[in-house]
């Protein structure tokens, strides 16, 4: 028996609609006239607990014996997977312990007590609580619940298959959400053992591209660091069950940037009306961007009918203030541009006009010299990449000296909220963007890390509503302590990359400019 017919068979025998529902399978009429194909969207945000995590946590929690359900289930979450886990549990009437990191938003919390949950709070991430986890399954006997490297959580996982195929027959090809593996492991055996010709396509964020990463090295490994944004797959390494599935069974994968997450969070509320949390619009996202991909090969035909999973809608409700933000460099609708003016009449003048009235998003000026000033622009687009390699072109004809950073993470999280600090002397530093986990207190705890032996010379920090804060600090570290200053930083424990290179720094906020 191969792997697919194994997991067809465990699929089949599932028991997920005690709790689960069939959830639709969707035309997005707007994105398919855009695409220049039929487009669906599985609806798994209609869930009980609004993500498919439940179908599962519930064929996992039913499998066990009755022995196994009187000494109590526990898992660890941070979201979704805690929600199914509790739900299961209460409607099994089995006892659920579900520990949950300390910098775990109160709503998340919350939800999960209503469902029936014992929360327990501990450790500031996902790895210190799941370890906490194990140690309580362990000492106590409770059964741990995997969240996706567990044969039962697949097989459930598979049932979000079993339906697409009753209720779409022809898909040319289905996008999954990839974070640990358990669902693309479900869905691409249930569609290998009945139906092989379609396609299943995993979907990663750039920096959490686990899965692929798996792939290139032909077994699982665990990334150094994850971003945060899409938190629902922040996931550094595949689940060894999962990996052992999708290495058969999954066609390709595509890795998406945020920008172009926070564009798929806007397609479906335009088509649907449903707010997707950022890894529930996953696979959107690289659904539009394979298609884009294969729009510039010719030798390579276009499916005619294509599905993602709207995976789930636990959404931090001010989060949505930086989607909104960011969703229009996503769809190429936005471009950011530093361009620099000469410091005399009519300059500013002239550059509007060679705008043609283009609609401004941004405008940000600082005297900075008698010879020139740079502009910190954005402008809204019509016709994307090649509209604006015509602005850009209309621009430098004139003598403007024109920079696109409408792909420079550090323009559009922190410069463009600081344009005109050049300081006033030439300093030796050097820029790096953090992310932590955002609580209470949590940019107290990070300053208090922070503190070294190394002047820190600039700081920016946003609070945007999301699961994560963004730093943007430098540091005067002299040559000779360079070695010290990344023991330093690896110390820490923050996600952090280095930005002293970043075109927008150097143009607005660097010394000797």
């Amino acid at each position: 028996m191969s792997l697919a017919q194994k997991y067809l068979q465990k699929t089949l025998l599932s028991s997920v609609y005690d709790v689960a529902k069939v959830t639709p399978l969707s035309e997005m009429k707007k994105l398919s006239a855009r695409l220049d194909c039929q487009v669906y969207l599985k609806r798994e945000d209609m869930q009980p607990v609004h993500s498919f995590k439940l179908r599962g946590a519930y064929n996992c929690i039913n499998s066990l014996s009755d022995t196994q359900s009187q000494k109590g289930v526990v898992c660890a979450s941070a979201g979704n997977h805690a929600q199914g886990v509790a739900m299961s549990a209460a409607v099994k009437g089995i006892s659920a312990v579900i520990v949950m990191p300390e910098t775990t938003p109160e709503i998340k919390v919350d939800a999960v007590r209503r469902l029936g949950g014992n929360v327990v709070l501990f450790g500031q991430a996902f790895d210190q609580a799941n370890d906490h986890a194990k140690h309580l399954a362990a000492t106590e006997g409770r059964m741990y619940i995997a969240p996706f490297d567990d044969e039962h959580v697949i097989a459930g996982q598979g049932t979000i298959a079993q339906e697409m195929l009753q209720q779409q027959r022809d898909l040319d090809v289905v996008f999954v959400p990839v974070g640990g593996g358990g669902l693309i492991a479900g869905i691409a055996a249930y569609y290998k053992a009945v139906m092989p010709r379609v396609k299943i396509i995993g979907v990663e964020p750039e920096d959490a591209a686990c899965l692929k990463a798996a792939l290139d090295a032909g077994e699982p490994v665990t990334l150094a660091q994850v971003g945060l944004f899409a938190d629902g797959v922040a996931v550094k390494r595949i689940g060894e069950e999962p990996f052992k599935v999708a290495k058969e069974y999954v066609d390709d994968v595509v890795t998406v940037t945020s920008d172009e997450i926070c564009a798929a969070v806007k397609d479906i509320f335009e088509d649907t009306r449903a707010i997707a949390e950022p890894a529930g619009a996953l696979s959107t996202a690289g659904l539009k961007k394979y298609l884009q991909q294969l729009d510039g090969d010719e030798s390579l035909s276009r499916p005619l009918k294509v599905a993602s999973i709207l995976s789930g809608a636990n959404v931090n409700f001010h989060s949505l203030r930086y989607v909104s933000e960011r969703c229009e460099l996503g769809e190429q609708k936005e471009a950011v541009l530093a361009v620099k003016v000469p410091e005399r009449p009519g300059s500013f003048l002239r550059f509007c006009e060679l705008l043609e009235k283009r609609a401004m998003t941004e405008f940000n000026y600082r005297f900075s010299s008698r010879k020139s000033a740079v502009v910190f622009a954005g402008i809204r687009l019509s016709g994307g990449q090649e509209e604006l390699a015509g602005i850009i072109a209309n621009l430098e004809s004139e003598g403007f000296e024109v920079q696109d950073l409408s792909h420079d993470e550090t323009a559009k999280l922190h410069v463009r909220y600081m344009v005109g600090g050049h300081p006033p002397e030439p300093l030796d530093e050097r820029l790096f963007s953090f992310e932590f986990p955002e609580h209470p207190g949590a940019l107290l705890k990070f300053l208090t890390t922070l503190q070294s032996q190394w002047n820190i010379s600039l700081f920016h920090y946003r609070n945007h509503g999301a699961a994560f804060g963004r730093v943007l600090a430098a540091f005067e570290v002299p040559k000779t302590d360079d070695a010290a200053f990344a023991q330093f930083l690896t110390d820490l424990g923050f996600v952090y990359q280095e930005e002293t290179q970043s075109p927008a720094y150097k143009l607005f906020l660097q010394s000797g400019q």
